[in-house]
Order: structure tokens, then sequence, then C-alpha cells
């Protein structure tokens, strides 16, 4: 059975200030997703799903699509942003909208964090074994950035498994949480039943939050819910590889000169 890469790719970047999904970090104009596609392609993933906006599915197969479609196999979904807002709904309505474009194990990932080629391993093994839920957990002091806060899922580990998971929107820094807390940084492996879960919480959402233009549906939120029900179990799978990312412009000379480290280390 293959294992599929569903990569969300459809946020506007407000606070990076633009399109970061395509901003080239490579010497020869690679961008995040280009080292993402070819870390999973060697941990044996063979097909990659890109949530994204409609309105620039052209520009985005042009500058993305064309060149991965030589390494793996591409699809499409695509998130909508109603017209009261100016951002999509979040990262579970995003998973929600592949619901066509997936039927196998798939390993879920943001479109502009780097994860290294660790995480894709763990997560692919994972996978094959195919009997839960699971996450790659990051320490937290590895996945700050200098330029402003970030956003994290804060773990509960109990015996291996996730027991809780709480959603925090602006970590700076310099916060309070112990040294190796364990966050999510949406790197989550799924089976397809998550669709049906998504589908049921994101209709609760709406009667709630509908109305409100600032509200998100993040998957945390209902990976949280469904483990306190005891309808799924998520395996963590912990790597102490440190994030790269572009959540601010000022981010991209680090994730630079990061990936030129690793070139001239011979991973790519």
């Amino acid at each position: 059975m293959e294992n599929t890469l569903l990569i969300m790719a459809a946020g506007m970047g407000s606070r990076f200030g633009g399109l970061k999904q395509l901003e080239p970090v490579g010497a020869r104009g690679e961008i995040i997703m280009d080292y993402s596609v070819l870390d999973a392609g060697k941990a044996g993933f063979s097909r990659a799903v890109f949530v994204i906006k409609k309105d620039f599915e052209k520009e985005f197969r042009e500058i993305v699509g064309k060149r991965i479609e030589k390494i793996i196999d591409v699809d499409y979904s695509f998130q909508s942003i109603p017209p009261a807002r100016t951002k999509p709904w979040g990262t579970g309505e995003a998973i929600l909208s592949a619901r066509d474009a997936v039927n196998t194990p798939f390993c879920v990932i943001n479109a502009d964090d780097f994860y290294g080629a660790g995480a894709y391993k763990a997560m692919g093994e994972q996978l094959k074994i195919g009997d839960t839920y699971s996450m790659v957990g990051y320490y937290l002091e590895n996945t700050l950035t200098e330029n402003g806060t970030v956003a994290r899922g804060v773990c509960e580990i109990k015996n291996g498994f996730l027991a809780g998971i709480t959603e925090h929107t602006a970590i700076s820094k310099d916060n309070d949480f112990p040294k190796g807390t364990i966050v999510s940084m949406n790197l989550w492996g799924f089976m397809p039943n998550i669709f049906d879960y998504l589908e049921e919480e994101f209709a609760k959402f709406l009667k709630i939050n509908g109305n409100d233009p600032k509200s998100e549906f993040f998957i945390p939120t209902v990976v949280d819910k469904l483990i306190n029900q005891g309808k799924e179990r998520v395996k963590v799978l912990t790597t102490a590889d440190k994030w790269y990312g572009v959540t601010y412009k000022e981010d991209l000379a680090g994730v630079k000169r990061a990936i030129e480290r690793f070139t001239k280390e011979g991973e790519y």
C-alpha cells in the first residue's frame, strides 16, 4: 500500500508578507517543499497531494507542480476562503478538503516547514505498520524563531502515546515552558477514517464559530478530542532535529544557511 504525503500549502502567509511557500531557499531556486518531497520519497512515500487555494493554482503548478511531478506522483485539492474571511478555516479543514484525493494511510505536513529526513523516515515506517495514528514531536526549544511568536501544539505524553494536546498560538523565544517540552509541528500520520471525524467535528465547529471571521479549525483540537473520548490513539515519534521554517520574512536567511550546510554535508 502506498504512503501519501499531504502538504498543506493554502496559507496566506500573512505574517510572512507573501506567498512564503514559493520563496527559494536553495542555491538553484529550490523551495522548502522540494526538500520535503525529496526526504519523503527517500522514506518510501510515492505520492504527494497539495492542498492549495484555487486562485493561485496556475502559479503553483508552474513553479512547484511541474518540477515535483518529475520525482513523485502529484495530485491537488483546494481549500476555499469564505467571502467574510481573509484566510482559510485552518489545518483541520485543510485536511478535510483532501478527502476525495486520499484513501490510503497518509502523512500531513505544513508547506513552509523543514522537518528533516529523520522525521519522514520514522513516519514512513509507522504508516507501513498502520495500527494507529501517529505524530512526530519536536522539542519546543528546537522550533522557535528569534523574529516573533509561533503557534505550537504542546503535547502531554504517556507511555509513548499522546495523552493530550493544547494549542498555543503565540509562543515566543522567551517562554515559561520547561526544556524538553514536546510540541506538534503538524507532522501527523493518519488513517483515512480521520476524514469522517473531521467532517463531523467541522460541522459542529461551524455551528458555534461560523460567524467569527478569525476562528480556526485546528487539527490538534480534533485529535485531542478523539484521544479524550477514547476513539483513537496517537503514537508519538520524537526527533531531536531542529525545525526550520519561514513564519516571518526574517526567518528566510536562517533557512537558507541551514539548507546550504546540509547540502555541503552531502544530504542533498
